[in-house]
């Protein structure tokens, strides 16, 4: 009789298993890498302002390595999220066009932000002899 049980359990096919421990796992793991590479997407490195929308707008690949430069509805202006003034910023400008071999200005201002206090941070980063200047916009939204 022994030898009969042997033989029915040495015959009988391994039934697979499926393991969901490590599913999970392997779920929790592309979520958090997913969560974590669209929070590094959209970094600005301005103060947080209602950007202009504009039906031109392109990707931030030229801006990377460019400095931002913020002007709020307040008519503050910051340099790379800290305020200045504007004696700080014109200094900032020029050590920023002798110590960088390709300079660029991204402009970061509030919809609501003057035009003339705009124009002038524009023609001040043009006397420092930085041709790369860049506005920063929103896409407009289709139908708008």
């Amino acid at each position: 009789m022994s030898g009969f049980q042997s033989d029915a359990f040495a015959c009988a096919p391994k039934r697979a298993r499926i393991e969901i421990i490590p599913l999970i796992d392997v779920i929790f793991f592309l979520l958090a890498t997913f969560v974590l590479f669209t929070i590094s997407l959209d970094k600005s490195g301005g103060l947080a302002v209602t950007l202009p929308a504009s039906d031109s707008s392109e990707a931030r690949r030229l801006a990377a390595d460019a400095v931002t430069l913020t002007i709020t509805a307040e008519g503050t202006l910051a340099w790379d999220k800290q305020t200045v003034s504007l004696d700080e910023f014109l200094s900032r400008l020029e050590a920023y066009k002798l110590h960088t071999p390709d300079p660029r200005v991204l402009i970061n201002g509030d919809e609501n932000a003057l035009f003339s206090q705009t124009r002038y941070v524009i023609d001040e980063v043009r006397k420092a002899g930085i041709s790369k200047v860049l506005i920063e916009t929103r896409i407009r939204p289709a139908g708008s």
